[in-house]
């Protein structure tokens, strides 16, 4: 007679990886959220399946008013949720409640895709979808050309499919890279549409080697320990975090050096364990002459935008993002 399954992998609950290989995830309903969902009546929202196949959606916001005097074409942004790559849903409280401040503040049509995720779905699974979901807006566009059947929230002319914008945090900015190496500069693969530039908040990096901020402190809601069970999760069976999903910068990673990019925005707080990570990251491309712009907010932890997105501390990082935007329009 076999002995009992147990629980070998335990993320704060919420998932939970037993000895026979089996996943145990807590419905929505099940999960105590630290900060509830908020509806300020300032957009609409709706769900879309992106990719019929594997059954993925996504939640598409839009400003209920456009900016004055004359209604303009929307901007896209994409928001890819965090999570370690293992936990996290467009349908989370701290993710929806980022997709509201967002669509309101920026003005912008946004589009909130969930992704397939670990330990079910291995890495590069995650960035497979963030492309699919752009290949999706894609689509939609060709078919608002001609007379096709496109989604009536991206048909009439309504959005701007030629100011595209990529914006994720933490697993989801480190989606936000690989998408960008992966389209190139100019994205001519998902033509017509054009993404002008790409938004990494706190982008979850990691390497063999730790940096003085991942060894502590630990924050509110992050530590080492937490860190190391995603990478564990979510890599390839043999594989370190050295791997090239994991360190972009790794000694098995290709050289981004010929790799044309459109401009990055990379946004960490002050106190998080990943700041050194981040900081690597964008001196060493900026290194290679790519266009990147690293700012931080001292003082602040992980998820200091998408956990409170009403702050005043957000606020000022939504109006960076804001000029990012208009200074990479076009």
């Amino acid at each position: 007679m076999g002995s009992l399954s147990h629980i070998v992998e335990d993320c704060m609950g919420v998932l939970q990886l037993f000895s026979d290989g089996s996943v145990h995830r807590c419905s929505l309903n099940d999960i105590n959220f630290p900060f509830p969902a908020v509806n300020d009546n300032s957009v609409d929202f709706k769900d879309v399946v992106f990719d019929k196949k594997l059954n993925i959606s996504l939640r598409v916001y839009k400003p209920k008013s456009h900016a004055s005097p004359a209604p303009a074409k929307l901007p896209v942004v994409f928001y890819f949720h965090g999570g370690g790559f293992c936990v996290g849903s467009r349908v989370w409280p701290n993710c929806h409640n980022c997709c509201i401040r967002l669509a309101c503040e920026l003005n912008a049509l946004v589009v909130a895709p969930d992704y397939r995720l670990a330990p079910e779905h291995k890495l590069p699974t995650a960035v497979d979808d963030a492309v699919s979901a752009v290949e999706w807006l894609q689509r939609e566009a060709l078919m608002s050309e001609g007379s096709g059947d496109c989604d009536a929230w991206l048909g009439g002319a309504m959005v701007d499919f030629d100011r595209v914008y990529v914006v994720g945090d933490s697993s989801g900015g480190n989606m936000a890279h690989h998408v960008a190496v992966r389209l190139g500069a100019g994205s001519v693969k998902v033509a017509p549409v054009r993404v002008r530039g790409y938004v990494l908040l706190a982008p979850f990096f990691g390497g063999v080697e730790r940096t003085k901020s991942e060894e502590g402190p630990s924050e509110t809601f992050l530590n080492l320990e937490i860190l190391d069970r995603f990478w564990r999760l979510s890599l390839p069976k043999g594989e370190t975090r050295d791997h090239p999903m994991v360190n972009p910068f790794g000694p098995n990673s290709p050289s981004l050096e010929e790799v044309d990019l459109d401009p990055i925005l990379v946004i960490v707080g002050g106190n998080e364990m990943l700041k050194d990570r981040v900081e690597i990251y964008s001196r060493k491309l900026k290194q290679l002459g790519k266009k990147i712009e690293y700012v931080d907010f001292d003082g602040q932890q992980h998820g200091f935008l998408t956990n409170d997105p009403y702050s005043e501390v957000a606020n000022e990082a939504l109006q960076v993002i804001k000029r990012f935007m208009i200074e990479n329009s076009n």
